[in-house]
């Protein structure tokens, strides 16, 4: 397996695009610490986003973990130009009269997959635990650890989009395709909503956004639920205004599941349709 991961990070040490990317992705999530500085006014009234509790312990973990997971498309394009690189220089045909078959092959691209999310959450952990021992009014050990399930939740999230876009990579053989029919399923999942929500389930009871949950897109996306509504301001505010914002924000074992479902379908279509081509 050292030997897989190592050829893929020669592959994309070589690749300028590639790098620069990838550096891009790491210097926007370290610019999370920009947003402790920025700061309103109006009128008489001065606050610093910092100051809202955003980097609040256990708050953290929910609020980088699902802002950050918005930035993953940077990685996203590296894996699928990684892909058609692979067709265009012909390096997939030469790995194979190398002696390396198309299962390794494909195991060492799901590898790579693996390393961008593990390294990628790494990441968000470091920088999240820097910025809350900085701003947080909480430093209790047991409430800094507490809902780490998020950055797990997280890394699930990138390993099941780099898998989709994996499977794209070896579907449509083009970068620029793939990530069109990206954006183009999007948009599907999109209309099924709405046909869901509208046409055949309602709204009311829920049904639509359980069928809903089984798509690829949405099933990742539900991995995390937005943070906004679960800061205290925000609830305070609601109860003054006599709206309720209650919710289950918390990551649900099933959801984590269908994840893992998608991705070892996604990386065995990526296996089965490399073995039925003729390279």
């Amino acid at each position: 397996m050292i030997r897989l991961l190592q050829i893929e990070f020669i592959k994309l040490w070589n690749n300028r695009s590639s790098r620069v990317l990838v550096f891009s992705y790491f210097i926007l999530v370290t610019s999370i610490a920009l947003v402790s500085m920025i700061k309103f006014d109006f009128g008489d009234i001065h606050f610093q986003l910092a100051d809202q509790g955003i980097f609040n312990f256990p708050y953290i973990w929910h609020f980088n973990s699902y802002f950050v997971a918005w930035l993953k498309l940077f990685l996203a394009i590296v894996i699928v130009s990684m892909m058609a690189n692979e067709y265009s220089n012909k390096t997939i045909k030469q790995n194979l009269i190398d002696g390396l078959s198309k299962k390794e092959f494909v195991l060492s691209k799901f590898l790579m997959v693996i390393a961008f999310a593990l390294i990628s959450t790494l990441f968000l952990f470091v920088v999240s635990l820097i910025l809350g021992l900085i701003y947080s009014d909480y430093n209790e050990v047991a409430i800094i650890f507490s809902d780490l399930e998020f950055v797990v939740a997280y890394f699930l999230k990138l390993v099941g989009f780099f898998s989709f876009c994996l499977f794209l990579g070896v579907l449509i053989k083009r970068s620029a395709f793939a990530l069109g029919f990206l954006f183009i399923w999007q948009i599907v999942e999109g209309v099924a909503t709405i046909i869901c929500e509208r046409q055949l389930f309602g709204t009311k009871n829920g049904v639509a956004d359980m069928v809903m949950g089984f798509f690829p897109l949405q099933s990742m996306y539900n991995l995390i639920d937005q943070p906004i509504t679960r800061l205290n301001v925000i609830q305070s505010t609601a109860k003054q205004l006599g709206a309720n914002l209650e919710s289950n924000y918390m990551v649900q074992w099933y959801e984590m599941l269908i994840v893992l479902g998608w991705t070892a379908i996604f990386i065995y279509l990526s296996y089965a349709l490399l073995k039925k081509r003729d390279l």
